[in-house]
């Protein structure tokens, strides 16, 4: 019978474990965090959290959120513990307009790809495509977009893709928010001391919305109770 600090320690190795397997993997689901319930069942500590709240608590990761476009691109990453976002850093790549867009596609894809070797992310949002007026102006952000992804892709590692009615709603809370109001919350959401620039809130922005995403899966997989001994 394990005592309660070893029981802790060994279960918190595991729930790093199944971290791993959540964002690497993409193995998410209800068996993982059931896996973690009876690991962790034999521990006597922090008896208030639910087994959820703990995967949530032991889950840290960065993330890069990308807003595409084919004379800037801005990115940003957040590092997610929890529930707790914290800003790491972010910009925008000022893509050269006087070349021509095979030029400029290069830009964006070394710029990423020195970006993700230097921080190392291990999740990426970026912002799909929207309707433009102008079809050559859809035509050219998607292959800024292509770029991007193409860029993390090549790094390993797997992209999300979120509409920015989605990112809007995730921020703003309403999905019809204007561009200031996004960078608004972005400042007050990360505690940022100036209002980032637009490009950069909402690669940011992109960010926030998929860390929200990933801890709502968490939770749901997790939303199961123990009745008469059996997990249903």
């Amino acid at each position: 019978m394990l005592d309660s600090s070893c029981a802790a320690v060994e279960s918190m190795v595991f729930l790093r474990y199944c971290h791993s397997q959540v964002f690497n993997s993409r193995l998410l689901n209800k068996n993982t965090v059931i896996i973690a319930r009876r690991y962790c069942g034999r521990a006597a500590f922090l008896p208030e959290y639910s087994y959820e709240k703990l995967l949530l608590k032991c889950i840290m990761a960065l993330i890069l959120g990308i807003d595409p476009g084919s004379r800037k691109t801005g990115f940003g990453i957040i590092s997610v513990l929890g529930n707790t976002h914290s800003y790491v850093t972010s910009g925008v790549i000022r893509l050269p307009t006087s070349e021509a867009l095979p030029e400029r596609l290069k830009v964006i894809f070394d710029c990423l790809t020195e970006i993700i070797t230097l921080h190392c992310p291990q999740q990426v949002a970026i912002e799909q495509v929207f309707m433009a007026k102008n079809p050559g102006s859809a035509l050219k952000l998607g292959q800024a977009r292509g770029a991007a992804i193409v860029a993390c892709v090549n790094q390993n590692l797997e992209v999300a893709e979120y509409s920015a009615r989605q990112i809007k709603q995730a921020v703003v809370g309403t999905g019809a928010a204007k561009k200031e109001q996004v960078q608004h919350m972005v400042k007050m959401l990360l505690n940022l001391p100036a209002i980032p620039q637009e490009d950069a809130a909402d690669a940011l922005g992109a960010a926030i919305c998929h860390a929200h995403t990933q801890a709502s899966l968490i939770s749901l997989a997790g939303v199961s109770r123990v009745r008469k001994g059996r997990l249903s």
